[in-house]
């Protein structure tokens, strides 16, 4: 369980907040809202998933191709790290990580074997604070990534609000902005690697900046660039997301970077209002929830630079894998099938460098 905090909406004390609990097992609640695809034939590319066998939650090979296969076209997946199956054997904690990409290269031939799609690439977590020592760490999640290790993701998520948690990798303040983290990331870009930046929307200007410093590295912006609604953020939304327009533009003005269009159902991070109602909400109505949000990202990076994403299992705490499918179908409806196809597939297989064969006649 994970959890994070949102205004009372029934108390006049306006610093007033209930805690929101983020539960991804709720199965018979996730049951209650059933759609099918809106363009099955569509082929996509999920380039964000975990996979994790926890006390209070699992999510392995037989899960993941019960969703991909539950309704649309998903061809090919990306896993992004979430400290699973860390080594506990190595002298050197730098080097746990990389038990995770050997962890997940095996759960890669499972899924295969169960006719789930091709986890065609997988984002590993290795220590940026390290410089270009890093390198040691890299070669390692090569060596253990069957053909299949893309990049590192080192979460820089932090907040100085006590309302608001901080990532697992326990960043501090202005990590982004560090030389010797910054030298780390451009140790990726020089082995052929890219980088996952998870932060919250007042840190996209340090990203840009950081983006600046490495030009030889890609880059994707997780999340939509982590547009809070919880804690302060929930009482003053207005001001949140002018900062984070601002943020996005400066971070869509670097050629490196590209976006994740997701974390839609992140109720513990974006104080959606799904949780607690009866059935989760249909696709319509988290397209129209969303609406505003994620056309201004896609706009300013342009739908060549943006890749929808579904963050499974974590945004099954409020949306069923369908619906989270749907409600981007419906998003992205407005744009060419082209500008589609980049969207649901091409923008993943080209940052990814997944090799995956598409059709752009297939956007519906």
């Amino acid at each position: 369980m994970v959890t994070c905090l949102r205004r009372g909406v029934a108390s006049r004390e306006i610093t007033n907040y209930v805690r929101v609990v983020a539960n991804y097992e709720r199965h018979g609640w996730l049951a209650l809202r059933q759609e099918s695809a809106l363009h099955p034939q569509r082929q996509i590319i999920d380039p964000h998933h975990h996979l994790w066998d926890r006390d209070d939650s699992t999510y392995l090979a037989a899960e993941l191709a019960a969703d991909t296969a539950a309704s649309h076209n998903i061809s090919h997946t990306v896993f992004v790290e979430c400290s699973s199956a860390y080594d506990t054997d190595v002298q050197s904690a730098a080097m746990a990580p990389v038990g995770e990409t050997r962890f997940v290269a095996a759960q890669a031939a499972l899924v295969e074997s169960q006719d789930g799609p091709k986890i065609a690439g997988i984002v590993g977590h290795a220590d940026m604070r390290a410089g270009a020592a890093v390198e040691e760490a890299l070669l390692a999640h090569d060596a253990a990534g069957a053909g299949l290790f893309r990049g590192i993701r080192h979460g820089t998520n932090w907040s100085a609000h006590a309302d608001v948690k901080n990532g697992h990798h326990q960043p501090g303040a202005g990590l982004l902005l560090d030389a010797t983290f910054q030298a780390g990331v451009a140790q990726l870009g020089v082995m052929g690697f890219s980088f996952d930046a998870w932060l919250y929307f007042d840190q996209l200007p340090e990203l840009a900046e950081l983006a600046r410093a490495v030009p030889e590295c890609p880059i994707v912006v997780d999340h939509l660039g982590g547009p809070l609604g919880i804690g302060p953020h929930a009482l003053h939304r207005e001001q949140m997301v002018e900062q984070w327009r601002r943020g996005i533009d400066l971070v869509a003005a670097c050629p490196n970077v590209v976006l994740k269009v997701g974390g839609l159902g992140m109720e513990h991070y974006f104080g959606t209002p799904w949780a607690d109602q009866d059935a989760p909400p249909s696709s319509e109505q988290v397209a129209a929830y969303w609406h505003d949000v994620v056309h201004r990202a896609i706009d300013a990076f342009g739908p060549q630079r943006c890749m929808f994403e579904s963050n499974f299992p974590v945004d099954r705490q409020t949306l069923p894998y369908p619906v989270l499918w749907n409600a981007f179908e419906i998003l992205g409806s407005v744009y060419s099938g082209f500008e589609q196809h980049h969207l649901f597939f091409e923008t993943a297989n080209t940052f990814y460098r997944l090799g995956a064969d598409g059709n752009p006649g297939d956007a519906g």
